[in-house]
């Protein structure tokens, strides 16, 4: 795309339910809301730099506002409009590739634009079976599987060093006993082999995780679905309902975040949509994000939940799933960690 497309801004409208949108960010808004049918045919004129570019926008992109979208849309056709809003990240926009693009392409893509964040590599290394990581991770520096494994869960660190040689494993637990702080630069390089050297090649050599990808059907149903299916599933087989149980992240574990990821998650985040996926929240979730707003904003917020009067589940399921899915990008960019483990999980700074 061109630089100048890039600097671009189009301000819509004058109140607070309309925010700039650059270039980039337009283009993604039109390409959702073709979707994959219509999107096609746009897609295949770009080349592999501008369909990560644009991709890199929706990933980014966040909720649109109904009228932010009839804006644009008459932007562009002037007889076109529309009462539907649309929410870009990583899921949306995956999806939308999955439509006309090869699946090893969209993940090449995809993978790029996540970059060596935390959520990407660490938990998906603690869904790798124990003896597999054990087995890859034993020919490394002592050093380096010290850190790796202060990354991880420790139940999951633990079965990964009980499969390592005694030896090995002692030294490994000393250095984890004295680790210090860990170098970006190092850290990064480390997430870097692990992406290309260990989890590339596992992906092409051990099919996906059937209770990793139960798991995210489970988060994309609505709560009265994922309570059935979970009861239905508890009755068959209470192992892997709570394998699965494990696995999710939900809207209640935004309130394992700490001061500092809540902070970036809630600066991240629509004030309409706050207010409406707390709406249908328990009083201790509630209380969990007034308690880290200034009370002024606090204020605000119960004040605009108030005025909203009764809404429909649905809406509140969704706009709770859409602040989960933010949470997930944050952390797929860098920018928070998700522990969702309770606190147990360690990390590197």
């Amino acid at each position: 795309m061109a630089e100048e497309n890039r600097s671009a801004q189009l301000v819509i409208g004058d109140n607070a339910d309309h925010r700039p949108l650059s270039g980039d960010e337009r283009a993604a808004v039109l390409m959702l809301a073709l979707g994959p049918d219509y999107g096609k045919p746009i897609f295949e004129e770009l080349d592999e730099l501008e369909i990560k570019a644009l991709s890199r926008a929706m990933v980014r992109l966040g909720p649109i506002t109904p009228a932010m979208l009839d804006d644009l849309l008459v932007n562009f056709v002037t007889t076109m409009s529309t009462n539907g809003g649309i929410a870009g990240n990583a899921d949306t926009t995956e999806r939308l590739l999955l439509g006309f693009l090869p699946s090893e392409r969209v993940d090449a893509i995809m993978e790029e634009i996540r970059g060596p964040a935390g959520r990407n590599i660490w938990e998906k290394l603690s869904n790798v079976q124990e003896d597999v990581l054990a087995a890859y991770l034993k020919n490394e520096y002592p050093q380096t599987i010290a850190v790796v494994l202060s990354k991880l869960a420790t139940d999951h660190a633990s079965r990964v060093l009980a499969e390592m040689p005694e030896e090995l494993a002692m030294d490994v637990v000393h250095r984890m006993l004295s680790l210090d702080a860990v170098q970006k630069d190092i850290l990064d390089k480390i997430e870097s082999t692990l992406r290309t050297e260990f989890m590339s090649t596992l992906s092409h050599t051990k099919r996906r995780d059937s209770h990793e990808q139960m798991a995210e059907i489970f988060n994309s149903f609505d709560r009265q679905t994922e309570a059935r299916f979970m009861t239905g599933l508890e009755e068959q087989s209470r192992d892997d309902a709570e394998r699965i149980k494990a696995l999710m992240f939900t809207f209640e574990d935004l309130t394992k975040l700490d001061a500092s990821a809540i902070q970036t998650l809630l600066q991240a985040q629509e004030k309409s949509e706050l207010a409406l996926a707390l709406k249908g929240a328990s009083d201790e979730i509630k209380e969990f994000f007034f308690s880290n707003m200034s009370a002024r904003a606090s204020k605000m917020l119960r004040e605009d939940m108030e005025a909203m009067g009764p809404v429909r589940l649905k809406d509140v399921d969704e706009a709770q799933s859409r602040m989960v899915a933010n949470a997930k990008d944050l952390a797929a960019r860098g920018e928070i960690i998700i522990v969702k483990s309770g606190g147990d999980e360690q990390m590197v700074a």
